[in-house]
């Protein structure tokens, strides 16, 4: 990389600026929302949207709950122009939206813009100029003076053509474009010198939008900038400043962020950011910021499915999987240990409490997401993600010495297939490995007494198709099983853990029990299923007895036995 030369950059300058404020400020509350989409974001596509498109984008942003959203530069595309006239005639802004529209501070385009306009209600004029020392040097060849005299022309003639139209109530705004570029004194003059011409108040204020046309410095810079025109400005309570950054180095969201802990009052961006090079600032980005902070972004986020369909339909743009809050898989956790704290958290997750899970920065559901997908398995998962989704999909709560076997098995399976394994094959490997209670041997009844000291159990079993007739006393059932089994197979075997659970509610309830046993110094575990408890619990000590056996370990080989053999109790 010989022509890989890093001294023919420089670094953005610094801001002189003393006593900054904006770092130990929060924000509190949402920004005033304008959604360029239908603008900035249309003209960045390869194949700018259709008028279906367009109209669908509308609805969109209308649905989501914009109050602003800029159309189109209609002086300078047809396309814009019609879209405007539809809008308008066809009386598709509600009362409460204002529509916006750009264009470059020249007379005959500022007129052909105010007619785009005639008959609405309520609108937002945008106009802009060139102001960076590059744009002015090497673009215009003038001085400060000729580029604040562009400015001040084009601000007049909005003014004017404004006039024109009485009906409508207009709100002008200003962006010096390149307003990061250019020197803050300048950035300051220059919209002095549109306020004074334009003489808003508090209750007719402009808006000054600083436009981080191309982004050119990290974050904390463009606070900086952002605080020094909000001091040094006059008339501040008669001006909206507004804040429209670009992502060129990534931190669009960040620069708009820091840019409102400075003072602005108002954000430009698109949905997902898309726009010019690498895009625009990402607003359902920012706005789900603010939300997981406990601050109210005042866009209805809860169809975000929806939303990405609307905009790949319109940009002709996939979403990225991983596209922050709204992206497809970035609520699922495919690393077992992620897995396993979600599955902890969830558990003890409070519904009226602070949300309070590892790994979910938000409640996923508060998006219209469920937790079918919060954990998917695949060769990285372990234990946690396998009892997650047996827990979530069939009402399973798996000991943790069963959970880790099974991750086993799942994962060799994940890693023959190479992808997700889905919540059906993992209830099949589960089923096909640990229920095993009906080859080579099968319960087929019992009956349990207690005389007050211990309980008695009688099994009838079948295997090899004969039954045999086994009995055996102890403390408990589980107990009686084992005197039983030993005394009619003289193999050894203890009991290292048991469980059990109701799978559903109510009196007819499935019962699930889980054992693990030891016989001869090898563990085995097993488990079954029986709407009656002690049923379940004698078939999983059987599943367990029945690997032990198919294992070839000849552990739980016992003689066929037809007569009946009594136990002193």
């Amino acid at each position: 990389m010989k022509s890989f030369d890093h001294r023919k950059y420089r670094p953005a300058p610094s801001v002189a600026i003393t006593n900054r404020q904006w770092p130990s400020r929060r924000i509190e509350k949402a920004p005033i929302w304008s959604s360029v989409d239908l603008r900035d974001g249309n003209q960045a596509l390869v194949e700018p949207m259709s008028v279906t498109q367009k109209r669908l984008m509308w609805a969109q942003l209308l649905k989501l709950g914009f109050k602003q959203i800029e159309i189109g530069f209609p002086a300078a595309s047809q396309a814009d122009y019609d879209f405007a006239r539809w809008l308008i005639e066809e009386d598709q802004i509600p009362e409460d939206v204002q529509v916006q529209v750009l264009v470059q501070a020249r007379e005959a385009l500022i007129v052909k813009t105010f007619e785009a306009l005639k008959g609405v209600k309520q609108a937002i004029v945008h106009v802009y100029n060139s102001t960076s020392t590059v744009q002015r040097e090497q673009v215009f060849a003038m001085d400060r003076k000729g580029v604040t005299n562009i400015a001040v022309q084009g601000a007049q003639w909005v003014k004017r053509e404004a006039t024109k139209h009485p009906d409508s109530d207009w709100q002008f705004q200003y962006s010096p474009e390149s307003f990061t570029t250019t020197e803050m004194d300048y950035a300051v003059e220059i919209c002095e010198a549109v306020i004074d011409v334009w003489q808003p108040t508090p209750q007719q204020k402009c808006i000054i939008n600083l436009p981080a046309t191309v982004e050119s410095g990290t974050p904390n810079i463009f606070a900086d900038q952002v605080e020094y025109f909000c001091t040094h400005i006059s008339r501040r309570d008669s001006i909206i400043v507004s804040l429209h950054t670009h992502n060129d180095r990534g931190c669009a969201v960040a620069a708009a962020e820091l840019g409102l802990m400075a003072g602005a009052d108002r954000v430009e961006g698109t949905l997902m950011g898309n726009g010019e090079r690498t895009g625009n600032m990402d607003v359902i980005t920012m706005a789900m910021n603010l939300y997981s902070q406990g601050i109210n972004p005042e866009l209805d986020l809860s169809n975000p499915d929806e939303m990405v369909r609307v905009v790949t339909e319109c940009t002709q743009i996939p979403a990225n999987p991983r596209h922050p809050w709204v992206g497809e898989l970035v609520y699922t956790a495919f690393s077992g240990s992620h897995q396993d704290a979600i599955r902890k958290c969830l558990k003890q997750q409070q519904a009226d409490a602070q949300w309070q899970v590892a790994y979910l920065p938000i409640d996923p559901q508060d998006l219209g997401r469920d937790y079918q997908a919060v954990i998917r398995v695949n060769s990285q998962s372990g234990k946690g993600g396998v009892a997650f989704v047996l827990e979530r999909d069939y009402g399973l709560s798996l000991p943790r010495w069963m959970q880790a076997e099974l991750a086993q098995l799942v994962q060799k399976v994940s890693e023959a297939g190479g992808g997700v394994v889905d919540g059906e094959t993992i209830y099949q490997l589960f089923t096909e490995h640990f229920v095993k209670d009906s080859v080579p041997v099968a319960l087929s009844g019992y009956q349990l007494e207690n005389n007050g000291t211990c309980d008695t159990l009688e099994l009838r079993i079948m295997a090899d198709g004969v039954e045999r007739l086994v009995t055996g006393a102890g403390e408990g059932v589980i107990s009686a099983f084992v005197d039983a089994w030993q005394l009619y197979s003289g193999q050894l075997l203890s009991v290292i853990d048991y469980s059990e659970h109701a799978i559903e509610e109510g009196a007819d309830a499935e019962a699930i029990a889980y054992v693990q046993l030891e016989i001869a110094e090898q563990r085995f575990a097993g488990a079954a299923f029986d709407h009656d408890t002690v049923s379940a619990s004698l078939k999983a000590l059987i599943s367990a007895l029945n690997r032990a056996s198919l294992e070839k370990n000849s552990l739980c080989d016992i003689p066929v036995c037809t007569t009946t053999g009594k136990r002193a109790v």
